[in-house]
């Protein structure tokens, strides 16, 4: 019988994907490690296996010869070595656009609530003060432009739902000519061009060698003092100790965050002391409607693999023959 492992997952339990395997014949076996060595050690007879946050250098597909699907619950698979995979003849399963409209949501929200200060004047309230002059200035929409770094299916998601408010909407991506526009009539601009025009920054791209730190302490000297920063794509994306720099000396209107370089973050860092910030724990993926379609497909991608069958996406089909 092929065996799929949940080396961890992001999920209180694991019931969803015990049902789907029990009616698909498969056996499944549960763990809760991101370390590659326990990965290792608790997949040694998977066919296939289900990972959230887990490590995968080479040396996992080296030492698991039985292995044939690593499937993740996420879009982004940076954790995992895709050319290694590929050589050990493992195919590597995301599930990309199921997070596309909450994770859009998301980035919104914090847009606003950064603006308008919202978390400072509800811990007012909640401390008995009544007076939003404290929190002094606010922003509103109209006379802004917000701009979308990276293009994929959440940056154009947000980049409508922006637009739909009354910002005016700019972009960039690797994948567009500046001096364009997009269908939809956005402007697109070269990325230090967007980062000098714009109010708010919001990212929408992946982690990559070229993308880490793709907002340092040069990238935000561009931006206007008034500008807020606005991430739900990677941490890593952003320098933090640069961003909670800027914004303690007040360089920055303010930044809205979901996403840390390292996770969880450590509540001694800067930026958990950083001013007018919204900050949230890696919760824009998630709503209970995008968390039942991520689980499902994560693991149909799995048990297609192990059964013989083509997933729906795949990041390396060459593999599958």
């Amino acid at each position: 019988m092929p065996k799929i492992v949940v080396v961890d997952c992001d999920f209180e339990n694991n019931d969803f994907e015990r049902a789907m395997a029990r009616e698909a014949g498969v056996d499944i076996a549960c763990f809760q490690s991101r370390d590659a060595d326990e990965i290792i050690k608790n997949a040694h007879d998977a066919d296939g296996v289900i990972t959230s946050y887990g490590n995968f250098p080479a040396r996992v597909f080296e030492a698991l010869p039985r292995l044939r699907v690593v499937s993740r619950t996420g879009v982004g698979y940076d954790a995992i070595d895709l050319p290694a995979a590929t050589a050990h003849g493992v195919a590597v399963c995301t599930a990309p656009g199921y997070g596309t409209e909450v994770v859009s949501d998301h980035a919104i929200t914090l847009a606003l609530c950064v603006l308008r200060r919202i978390n400072e004047i509800d811990a007012d309230m909640r401390r008995g003060v009544w007076d939003y002059g404290r929190t002094r200035p606010l922003g509103q929409v109209r006379g802004r432009t917000f701009g979308v770094v990276g293009m994929g299916e959440i940056g154009r998601a947000t980049a409508r739902k922006a637009h739909g408010l009354g910002f005016q909407v700019v972009c960039s991506s690797r994948s567009l000519v500046p001096g364009r526009r997009t269908p939809e009539g956005y402007d697109v601009l070269a990325y230090e061009e967007l980062l000098q025009r714009a109010d708010v920054v919001s990212f929408h791209t992946a982690l990559t060698p070229e993308t880490r730190h793709l907002l340092d302490e040069r990238a935000i000297g561009l931006m206007k003092p008034g500008a807020v920063v606005v991430n739900t794509a990677r941490g890593a994306v952003i320098d933090t100790l640069a961003l909670a720099q800027a914004l303690e000396e007040g360089r920055l209107w303010g930044a809205g965050l979901d996403v840390f370089e390292n996770e969880p973050v450590d509540f001694a860092h800067p930026i958990c002391r950083a001013p007018h910030t919204v900050l949230t724990s890696h919760a824009a993926y998630w709503s209970e409607e995008s968390g039942r379609e991520l689980r499902q497909r994560t693991m149909q991608s799995a048990l297609d693999v192990v059964l013989g069958r083509r997933p729906a996406d795949c990041l390396n089909p060459e593999v599958l023959g």
